[in-house]
């Protein structure tokens, strides 16, 4: 191989890998919210087990909590196994209980809770869920406290 086919061989090289990397970008750019999210979508698994002080009960639930920005909270989790009496956003860290701040809003099957419309967090609050200390607690008849709890993870 001669010298400027070489030479032309880690052109085109660079070119390509630098071609991928500009493609992972525009992937990254395109997954963020335009919408600023600050963090999208927050899953959440609930379950009984995370309640304070644990809970033994068929019960579990999931669903997706976002926070933007600007500080509004949306989402909804369904739970299954039980019947809910209520179910909130609470302040808290893992393993502590704290205040209600976003009482969820029951679906007409029962089954789905969500953040009411419009609903916005404190600065304080706001930075407890950056630090991952908002959880989401639903209660029943059996277990006044909360029967399933799941922790919102930034």
């Amino acid at each position: 191989m001669k010298v400027s086919d070489m030479y032309r061989a880690t052109i085109l090289a660079m070119i390509a890998s630098t071609a991928l990397v500009l493609a992972g970008c525009e992937t990254m750019n395109s997954a963020w919210d335009s919408t600023k999210t600050f963090f999208s979508g927050s899953s959440v698994t609930l379950s009984g087990d995370e309640e304070v002080p644990p809970v033994t009960t068929p019960g579990s639930g999931s669903g997706t909590i976002t926070v933007k920005e600007d500080k509004s909270v949306s989402g909804s989790v369904t739970i299954k196994g039980f019947t809910a009496t209520a179910a909130h956003i609470h302040t808290g860290a893992a393993g502590r209980n704290g205040p209600v701040i976003v009482p969820l809003t029951k679906s007409s099957d029962g089954n789905t809770w969500s953040v009411p419309e419009g609903k916005k967090l404190t600065d304080a609050q706001y930075d407890a869920y950056k630090a991952g200390n908002l959880y989401v607690n639903v209660h029943s008849a059996k277990y006044k406290g909360g029967e399933i709890r799941g922790q919102l993870k930034p």
